[in-house]
């Protein structure tokens, strides 16, 4: 049986599971095994390993056979375990580009509209009259948008001179969202309701989404989350207190 000794405590592996689950870090070790499974087949030339492993002792401030030692020594790794994790993420990395590359470009046209970013200044009060009165100011020049989101706006925004963004154009509330997507730079809408607030939204800037390194990153990301989301919610997390027995198919 294998044991984990802190000091002078000893504790078993069963007892190290009973205080990951504990800890609710269970579910982080699955995340991390189904990802090692499968990236198991991706291969890194020598040249991408020597580099990969470079880049992480640099990273990690390990310059020095001393200080590759200690973090060994600290982890209670061995080598061959450290190369692993240093080259874990470009193998996830290569992983991505092989299992979802093609798709980008059809999926970034499909969802472009969604893609795009937006620069713009909001007002939110809970008194309409309010609203009105900022409104009128604002588009008539007697004060600035900045001035009076500073002075009267209701929420974080008011930090900010009621500049928000750049964000996706789908972050906002879906009644702003859709105001953005129809406006022009500068078009400053009249106060609308919204839950409990009525607000003044202005179009800043429009960032036209672009299909750079940048946003192929990103969504590689994407499709890389929402697969291992999805494999964590078919793969159930159970613990036995003693090994399960198989279960026998008969024909």
């Amino acid at each position: 049986m294998s044991y984990i000794q802190l000091g002078n405590q000893f504790l078993s592996a069963a007892e190290a599971l009973t205080l990951l689950a504990s800890y609710q870090m269970l579910p982080q070790l699955c995340r991390w095994l189904i990802v090692e499974k499968e990236i198991a087949s991706i291969n890194l030339t020598q040249a991408e390993k020597t580099c990969a492993i470079e880049q992480f002792y640099q990273k990690n401030q390990m310059l020095t056979p001393d200080a590759i030692a200690s973090t060994l020594k600290h982890y209670a790794m061995n080598q061959a375990q450290l190369e692993a994790l240093a080259t874990r993420e470009v193998k996830i990395e290569k992983y991505k580009v092989a299992t979802w590359g093609t798709k980008l470009e059809s999926y970034f046209l499909q969802h472009k509209s969604q893609l795009d970013q937006v620069i713009y200044s909001l007002i939110r009060v809970s008194d309409p009259e309010v609203a009105q009165e900022l409104y009128f100011r604002i588009k008539a020049g007697e004060q600035t948008f900045a001035e009076c989101a500073s002075r009267y706006s209701q929420g974080q925004e008011a930090q900010t001179g009621g500049l928000l963004g750049p964000v996706p154009i789908s972050q906002p509330h879906p009644e702003i969202a859709q105001k953005l997507a129809l406006s022009q730079p500068g078009q400053l809408w009249p106060p609308m309701r919204l839950d409990n607030w009525v607000v003044i939204v202005r179009l800043e800037k429009l960032l036209n989404a672009q299909l750079d390194d940048a946003m192929r990153s990103a969504l590689l990301n994407h499709f890389f989350e929402t697969w291992l989301k999805e494999q964590m919610e078919k793969t159930p997390l159970k613990v036995y207190e003693d090994a399960p027995t198989p279960t026998l198919v008969t024909k």
